[in-house]
């Protein structure tokens, strides 16, 4: 089976974390991460970055700025996968630290190619 390729949007519930982590809780989560992109290096393509402020929406008339519209959740960064299928880049993402956090989840799109 050929792999394809997935964007993951990184969403996120309006007003982000209440507390600043602790360094222990940061050295905890920087180990989760470092276990699953060792874990899954095959998948990801690209970790992609978190998304900031500076932003357009470009029409046929008009160059706007942002924000756009108003948003329950914020799209605040994105990566890139490979996988046999949505289910195997579902699986990939389900084993993620990034789905811990309450209020944040990941859309997963196929790339086409067509």
């Amino acid at each position: 089976m050929e792999n394809k390729t997935y964007m993951c949007l990184l969403r996120s519930e309006e007003g982000g974390c209440k507390e600043p982590a602790t360094p222990t809780d940061m050295e905890a989560m920087f180990a989760k991460y470092e276990a699953w992109q060792k874990e899954f290096a095959e998948n990801i393509l690209d970790m992609g970055s978190k998304l900031g402020g500076a932003s357009s929406v470009v029409r046929h008339d008009a160059v706007k700025d942002g924000p756009f519209i108003e948003l329950k959740e914020i799209v605040g960064g994105y990566m890139m996968l490979k996988a046999d299928s949505i289910e195997q880049a579902s699986e990939v993402i389900k084993a993620s630290p990034m789905v811990e956090n309450p209020g944040t989840s990941i859309e997963i799109r196929e790339i086409s190619r067509s």
